[in-house]
């Protein structure tokens, strides 16, 4: 066999996401490219690893094999690489960490400085939902978390970095002058995070609070898709500041002001108590708690405007 470690990285790409397209779009890949790679592998094989029935591709029980052992294959080639660097004193390994959606305005600015100090550690970031971050640090699959809430079922340490303020806000000139707060939480429609978003935690927590229901209930799955219809005049929301700084700017969207708002919370960088942190961990740990005063100032500056 003459299989190569591309093959075998762009084949571990298309298990995980059960489909070439995606694994193309996460490999910032060709479809064909993809293909041909899979193909090449696939005829050093007597035994097929992937099927199609009907437009679905699924992986069978012999490729799951392969993926088994492509990934014991890779990670060695990579402690490989670990190792040389760190033989010649580098700092060198992976930082995990998983993030809630709206965090991806935050956590790049506490990384970008030290990613660049150290061009040996390697950074894995998972963006998804409260739930999914959550389920991450029990099943201890990262070394930080960044989170908003803090999950009271966990043992957790915790660095607090900044404030995260939520807002009302909609399409710019959408409401005629004069129209209340209110009057537009009663009669228009509200979009809303899906299930298991802090976002969308709080702010049904804050409708409780003031009886409001709205018009029309409206869920999308994602914050740009929020913005993106609150812009295009779809219904109003309460949405984190941090993620809406240059539709503020432009003037797509304004901030309706009301009573009681805006909610605060904190962005924290969370880990397990119990976990015991590896050398790259321990020294993000440390470049956060010595730096995170001097990034707040520098990258976000504007934020304490609002």
């Amino acid at each position: 066999m003459d299989f190569t470690l591309r093959q075998l990285a762009i084949f571990l790409k298309v298990v995980e996401h059960q489909s070439v397209t995606k694994a193309a779009e996460d490999l910032f890949l060709s479809q064909p490219a993809v293909s041909i790679q899979l193909k090449k592998l696939q005829d050093q094989l007597d035994i097929p690893i992937t099927e199609v029935v009907g437009r679905q591709l699924y992986v069978t029980d012999f490729g799951k094999e392969i993926a088994s052992s492509a990934e014991k294959i890779l990670a060695e080639v990579q402690a490989i690489s670990y190792r040389s660097k760190a033989f010649k004193g580098e700092l060198t390994g992976k930082l995990k960490i998983s993030i809630a959606s709206t965090g991806k305005y935050v956590m790049p600015y506490f990384l970008a400085d030290f990613m660049a100090q150290h061009p040996a550690v390697d950074l894995a970031m998972d963006v998804t939902n409260k739930m999914q971050v959550i389920q991450s640090l029990e099943e201890n699959t990262v070394d930080f978390s960044l989170v908003s809430v803090l999950p009271q079922q966990l043992d957790l340490n915790r660095v607090e970095l900044m404030s995260n303020k939520l807002f009302l806000v909609g399409a710019t000139g959408r409401s005629k002058p004069g129209t209340s707060a209110r009057k537009i939480l009663e009669q228009q429609p509200l979009l809303f995070r899906e299930q298991g978003s802090a976002t969308r935690d709080a702010m049904e927590r804050f409708l409780t609070s003031k009886d409001f229901s709205g018009a029309k209930k409206i869920e999308l799955t994602s914050n740009e898709a929020l913005k993106q219809a609150a812009i295009a005049g779809l219904g109003y929301s309460i949405m984190p500041l941090i993620g809406i700084k240059n539709e503020l700017r432009n003037g797509d969207l304004e901030i309706i002001p009301f009573r009681g708002l805006p909610l605060v919370s904190h962005w924290n960088l969370v880990w397990r108590k119990s976990k015991k942190l590896s050398p790259v961990a321990e020294a993000f740990l440390a470049y956060v708690q010595e730096e995170k005063a001097r990034i707040i100032e520098e990258k976000f500056e504007w934020y304490e405007q609002y």
